[in-house]
């Protein structure tokens, strides 16, 4: 477990490495920010690049209490970081693909975030947009109290990983941070940290600069232009101490660095989820398996069951706070949910809590500032919180709505059927679809609404169809009771998992043998004599 968890901050260090400077560069737009559909694919796709969304909501916190970028149009780039950060248990499920009713299962566990974070973002946005709820309630908030600077910053399972990792790789987030704010000089640095002990002092320099100033000439006061030299107390800072880890003063440059790591921790990830699985299949067998199972989706008697949900929400809140991580949180219950000892139904309300417990990360990213700049990196946090707060009265309290549990289901039976189909949707929900989204919105909202529109009008009424054709059939005409009326390949998976199959098949070099299997039959000798009850014959029992 120490070293999945170890991993996982590897694989987090990788993406930061390959994609860090990209999503940097990518919050500093200030003017493409102020698109909200645009904000929020690049919130998704900046957590995607960097794995993490404390990264991602820490460096909105800090853009937005230094006064490079406003509440309201941080707000959806906060919501984006919601989606993107869901990513890694998706991928950690795929380590279970070698039997099938444990992906099944597994899958569908790390989806139910996916799907509670993206329908939540589809309700909440569009009314985030009309009214500004979330800016208005957190601003109401922050002014009803005085607020006072104080040092915020906890770690509590890093303290455990942190010696481990930090011999392997250390990264420089505040060149992250940099990048984002306008600085163009940080985009020229490494990622990779060279100095881990700095002295920072103050000097007096003689800074020469351009600036207006008022003479005297001939009896009138003349304002002019000039090189003014001034003494100025300058923060100049001195490297003390350079780091000590493997890849320091390797020659590698970030990207081959970033690699090596995410091969390194791809790997490490894929060995430590096999063991633990192994190791839990053969530790919840029979009864064991029974208590536990029993215990962790036990209900509460009678009338008070419902509090059984809300429990697990708690329990999952304070998790995610005490790893500082939802990421881990989730990806560590994902397995759990795999060998069948966390059902997806309680796995929902843990997810709902760990979605709660990670905006702790940007509260505390908060307190790191002083006076003005505290309000305004604290609002943005509390946006944070009252957005996932607002998913969870939608998406929880009624059962009937729970609609995110029926969705991770099918998309874990479809996944089982096909085993690619895992890889398809990473890609198309994390990559390709923010990124062509991203894409119209950068063009214009004109491109936005021509393609967007009539695309999302066509899957809300495939959506509707299908509903009705499973719940109330007869609502439909006799054409739409069914799609069998359409090429094979529109209405299902199997063309295409035909054409992978033989693509793959080409690939690998190797072809499944299609020999039929032969029973064998031999004769063997049988007393019967002790299976006989009375009234039968040998030819009954035989």
């Amino acid at each position: 477990m120490y070293l999945f968890i170890c991993s996982l901050d590897f694989l987090s260090s990788a993406f930061r490495l390959l994609g860090g400077k990209a999503a940097g560069k990518a919050f500093s737009d200030n003017v493409l920010l102020q698109n909200p559909v645009a904000g929020l694919m690049i919130g998704v796709l900046a957590t995607v690049l960097v794995q993490s969304s404390s990264t991602s909501t820490s460096i909105v916190v800090t853009m937005v209490a230094s006064g490079l970028l406003d509440v309201r149009p941080a707000i959806p780039i906060i919501m984006g970081a919601n989606i993107g950060t869901s990513v890694t248990n998706t991928i950690v499920s795929m380590a279970q693909a070698s039997e099938r009713n444990e992906f099944r299962r597994a899958f569908g566990g790390a989806t139910v975030h996916d799907m509670f974070n993206w329908l939540t973002v589809l309700v909440f946005l569009p009314i985030e947009v009309a009214t500004g709820y979330l800016f208005h309630l957190s601003n109401y908030i922050v002014k009803s109290f005085n607020l006072e600077t104080k040092d915020m910053k906890q770690e509590f399972l890093k303290v455990l990983t942190k010696p481990f990792t930090k011999l392997v790789i250390q990264i420089d987030k505040k060149v992250i941070s940099k990048i984002a704010t306008g600085d163009e000089e940080a985009y020229e640095k490494s990622l990779i940290k060279e100095w881990c002990e700095k002295k920072h002092h103050m000097v007096t320099k003689n800074v020469t600069q351009m600036m207006n100033v008022t003479v005297l000439e001939n009896g009138v006061n003349i304002t002019r232009e000039m090189n003014v030299t001034q003494e100025t107390e300058v923060e100049v800072t001195e490297n003390i101490k350079k780091c000590s880890f493997l890849f320091q003063d390797s020659g590698l440059n970030d990207t081959a660095v970033g690699v090596i790591l995410l091969v390194v921790a791809l790997i490490m990830l894929c060995v430590c989820l096999v063991t633990i699985v192994k190791i839990l299949n053969s530790m919840l067998r029979g009864r064991v398996a029974r208590i536990v199972k029993k215990t962790i989706n036990a209900e509460f008697p009678g009338k008070l069951s419902f509090l059984a949900g809300y429990l697990a929400i708690l329990v999952g809140a304070g998790l995610t706070i005490l790893v500082q991580s939802s990421s881990i949180f989730t990806s560590t219950m994902t397995p759990l949910v795999g060998i069948g000892v966390i059902s997806i139904e309680r796995m929902y309300p843990l997810t709902l809590g760990s979605n709660i417990g990670t905006t702790t990360t940007g509260l505390l990213a908060a307190f790191a500032n002083s006076g003005a700049k505290l309000e305004n990196g604290l609002q943005i946090a509390i946006c944070h919180l009252f957005f996932n707060l607002s998913g969870i009265a939608v998406f929880y309290p009624i059962p009937f709505l729970r609609f995110p549990i029926g969705m991770a289901k099918w998309l874990g039976n479809t996944t089982a059927d096909y085993r690619w189909f895992a890889v398809m949707y990473l890609v198309l929900m994390f990559f390709v679809f923010p990124a062509f989204v991203f894409g119209l919105s950068a063009a214009g909202w004109q491109y936005l609404a021509a393609v967007g529109g009539p695309l999302a009008l066509l899957v809300v009424v495939i959506v509707v169809i299908n509903v009705l054709q499973h719940k109330h059939p007869n609502v439909l005409p006799a054409k739409l009771k069914n799609w069998e009326w359409l090429p094979l390949w529109m209405h299902s998976l199997q063309p295409l998992d035909s054409v992978i199959t033989k693509m793959l098949a080409v690939f690998c070099c190797c072809k499944k043998d299609n020999t039929e299997q032969q029973v064998l039959y031999f004769p063997v000798e049988v007393d019967v004599s002790k299976f006989l009850q009375k009234g039968d014959s040998k030819e009954t029992v035989l």
